[in-house]
C-alpha cells in the first residue's frame, strides 16, 4: 500500500501530466492530422491505439499505411524477385498484383481494428472515386505513380461522417490504371491537399540523424535540402523527407516519429518531450507560431 507522502506525489504527478496535456489537447481538437503508419496493426506498437484516442477526444486522424515488408516477403514466397530504386519499388504487373492484393488486405486489418475498439473507420486506396490521380514517376521503377492531384471530396465527406478514414497507396495512372505509390509520398500529399495541421511519418529508426548517426530534434527545410544533398539524408529516408518537404507547403510541422516508442504519437502531440525529429519551414516560422 502506498504511504501518504508516495500518494501524494504519484497524484502530483498525474495532474502534472494532465496539465500539460490539455492545452495541446485544446489546440488539436477539430483539427485534422495525416498519419503514415506501416503495414503491420502489431508492428508499430501503440500507434493505433493512439488513434483511438485523439479520434476520441475530437481530433481527425486520416491514416495512410505502407505495407513494404508483408509485400516483399509475399514476392519471397511467389519466388518474384524484389529490388528498389532510391528507395521505391520496382513494379511490373505481377508485383502490382501482389501489392494490390496485399495492400488491400492490411487495409481491412487496420479498419478491423479500429472498429473493434470502438472508432469507426472506412478502408479505401487512391483508385476509389480516383481519389488519387497520378502518372507513371520514372520508367526506371515501372508501374509506379507520382501523385498528380488529390480529390478531397470522398476524404472530407468521410471525416464529416465521423470516420477515420484509412487509405492504401495505390493510385489511378494514364487510362485509369493502377499505379503503385510510396504511402510516404501519398501520406504527404493527402497532408498538403487537407492543409492538414500536422503530418507524421512512423518509421523504425529514432528520426533523422547527422552524419555522425546523432537523431536531430528538429530541421528547417534549408538544413534538410542541404542534408539531401551532401547525401546524410539517403536510402529509404528520401522518399518521407521529400513527402515532409512537399507537405510543408500548407502543413505547419512534419513530424518523423520512431514507431518503436510506446505511444510515440500521444507524447509528440501532447507533452514537451519530442520522441524523433520535427521538420518545420523555417526557423523564423517556428519561432512566430
Amino acid at each position: 500500500m502506498l504511504t501518504q507522502p508516495e500518494t501524494a506525489s504519484a497524484n502530483d504527478a498525474t495532474t502534472t501530466a494532465l496539465l500539460e496535456a490539455l492545452p495541446y489537447i485544446c489546440e488539436f481538437v477539430g483539427k485534422t492530422i495525416a498519419i503514415k503508419v506501416g503495414g503491420s496493426v502489431g508492428e508499430e506498437g501503440t500507434v493505433l491505439d493512439d488513434v483511438v484516442w485523439l479520434k476520441r477526444l475530437g481530433i481527425n486522424p486520416v491514416l495512410i499505411h505502407g505495407g513494404g515488408p508483408q509485400i516483399s516477403e509475399r514476392l519471397d514466397r511467389l519466388g518474384v524477385e524484389t529490388r528498389f530504386v532510391e528507395g521505391r519499388r520496382f513494379t511490373d504487373q505481377q508485383t502490382l498484383e501482389v501489392v494490390h492484393e496485399v495492400l488491400m488486405r492490411i487495409n481491412g486489418e487496420f479498419v478491423s481494428y479500429l472498429n473493434g475498439h470502438g472508432v469507426s473507420a472506412w478502408g479505401c486506396n487512391g483508385l476509389d472515386g480516383e481519389m488519387l490521380r497520378a502518372r507513371l514517376r520514372d520508367e526506371r521503377l515501372g508501374l509506379v505513380g507520382e501523385v498528380e492531384a488529390v480529390s478531397l471530396r470522398p476524404i472530407k465527406s468521410l471525416v464529416e461522417e465521423g470516420y477515420v478514414v484509412v487509405i492504401a497507396p495505390l493510385a489511378a495512372g494514364p487510362n485509369s490504371h493502377p499505379l503503385n505509390v510510396n504511402a510516404d509520398t501519398v501520406a504527404g500529399e493527402v497532408a498538403r491537399a487537407l492543409h492538414a495541421e500536422k503530418l507524421v511519418l512512423f518509421t523504425d529508426v529514432p528520426g533523422v540523424m547527422d552524419a555522425e548517426g546523432q537523431v536531430l530534434s528538429e530541421l528547417s527545410r534549408a538544413d534538410v535540402e542541404h542534408m539531401l544533398a551532401d547525401g546524410t539524408i539517403r536510402g529509404g529516408m528520401i522518399p518521407k523527407i521529400q513527402a515532409c518537404l512537399r507537405a510543408l507547403e500548407t502543413v505547419p510541422r512534419a513530424h518523423v516519429l520512431d514507431g518503436r516508442v510506446p505511444h510515440a504519437l500521444i507524447r509528440e502531440l501532447f507533452t514537451r518531450v519530442g520522441v524523433g525529429t520535427m521538420l518545420i519551414s523555417s526557423r523564423e516560422g517556428a519561432l512566430a507560431s
